[in-house]
């Protein structure tokens, strides 16, 4: 059960808000800014690269991951991307019985792939910066002759290391939280595997795309990192604490999704990254599991799903259905995200300056073929189906958009939900 009336209770979220996560949420354009600087004042203004790599292989675990996957997003074909997730965990022995237990990125590692040589660029990102495979790995790229690009806390090993393999060190730069001890965002109960700061993402993901702008991996225009800072703002102001949920579309779709096991759908690159990240958040943020997949082939992969007990005509807002005697049920509910450009030369339409709209359930526009039969099968079954859509021209910005959305939504609904 979703506690609803927390949502139009500003006071209530932010005594739930224990590790301030909105707050996190609601700086993300200022760290963006910020990284833009430091990127600056780090060197990659005046980087004179001899062309493009052949690949650029993204290493860390968590956001930095994702950070991967959004530039794959981005740079579609003109260049591998490819994210280096860690390859092993071993077990790390306490120093003595009274030490706590090390953390678990202690014992993660990775390692390159047999093809990665001095034609590949590889970009090593971290929050912490302590851990040692992330270390190794620098080495082990070093040693291929690739070249490498380190980001990580200043003074931190993985930062120290950085110097010793020629590395280009990029600073991380951490949420700006006031100091009114309470516990910073991203801790839990969890010591050695902490929840993640909700907004580390573009702390990972700005000096990545200003790396990939320089070296031409993406298309992107030269403002568009910059710009997307003004749109996390925009979000950050929508989906604000004391927004009404009527008003708040954060708010309106964490209610949406309660009591119902989301099946996250996405049209094209952009916005199956948006869905990735969103199910990511879901779980970590809200403890809700959830599945994400790009259309066309997410159909063939969740339709028995709707024929099983989750989706036999599945539809919380049944009139007649007996709220007393049974237990509160769970539903399947579609979320489908999509990024719907206007065409060139076309008129940008009006929802552009408000972010992603929801599409009316009724909404006859053009839809892809895809997005056609995700409606129909929705129908079909009477499982609920809704729709957002980003119509910027930019696809970074439409996946701010999104993410900046959904991230908001995840918090949004692990408060209420934790609170009933």
């Amino acid at each position: 059960m979703l506690d609803d009336t927390l949502l139009d209770d500003p006071a209530a979220l932010q005594r739930a808000d224990h590790d301030r996560a909105l707050l996190a949420l609601a700086g993300a354009g200022a760290r963006v800014r910020t990284a833009l600087r430091l990127a600056d004042a780090a060197g990659i203004d005046r980087l004179r690269p001899d062309g493009r790599p052949r690949a650029v292989l993204v290493a860390g675990h968590g956001s930095a991951l994702t950070a991967g996957e959004v530039l794959a997003a981005l740079a579609g074909t003109s260049v591998l991307v490819t994210p280096l997730p860690p390859a092993d965990a071993a077990a790390v022995p306490r120093t003595d019985r009274t030490a706590a237990a090390p953390a678990f990125t202690a014992g993660l590692a990775w390692q390159l792939p047999g093809w990665a040589g001095p034609l590949d660029l590889l970009v090593i990102s971290s929050a912490d910066g302590g851990e040692q495979g992330l270390v190794s790995l620098a080495e082990q790229a070093y040693a291929r002759g690739c070249a490498i690009v380190v980001t990580a806390p200043a003074g931190s090993p993985l930062a120290e290391a950085a110097l010793q393999v020629r590395a280009l060190p990029l600073p991380y730069v951490p949420a700006n939280l006031p100091d009114d001890g309470t516990p910073p965002a991203g801790s839990a109960a969890e010591p050695d595997l902490p929840a993640e700061d909700p907004a580390a993402l573009w702390a990972h993901l700005t000096p990545l795309l200003a790396l990939a702008q320089k070296l031409g991996v993406t298309q992107l225009p030269y403002d568009a990192p910059a710009a997307t800072a003004d749109l996390l703002d925009e979000t950050a102001v929508r989906c604000r604490p004391d927004a009404a949920a009527y008003t708040n579309p954060a708010k309106g779709l964490a209610a949406r999704l309660a009591g119902t096991v989301p099946l996250l759908w996405a049209e094209g690159p952009v916005a199956e990254a948006a869905a990735v990240r969103f199910a990511a958040q879901l779980a970590d943020r809200a403890g809700r599991p959830a599945l994400a997949g790009r259309l066309p082939q997410v159909l063939t992969a969740h339709r028995g799903m709707f024929t099983g007990q989750l989706g036999a005509g599945a539809d919380p807002d049944d009139f007649f259905r007996d709220r007393v005697e049974e237990p509160d049920p769970l539903y399947l509910q579609v979320l489908l995200l999509r990024h719907t450009p206007a065409a060139p030369g076309s008129p940008v339409p009006a929802e552009e300056d408000a972010g992603p709209a929801e599409v009316p359930a009724d909404d006859e526009g053009p839809r892809s073929f895809g997005a056609t039969r995700a409606h129909r099968l929705a129908a079909a079954h009477d499982v609920r189906l809704t729709e957002y859509a980003s119509a910027r021209t930019d696809p970074l910005h439409a996946l701010a958009d999104l993410i900046a959305l959904t991230d908001f939504a995840a918090v949004y609904l692990g408060l209420a939900a934790a609170r009933s």
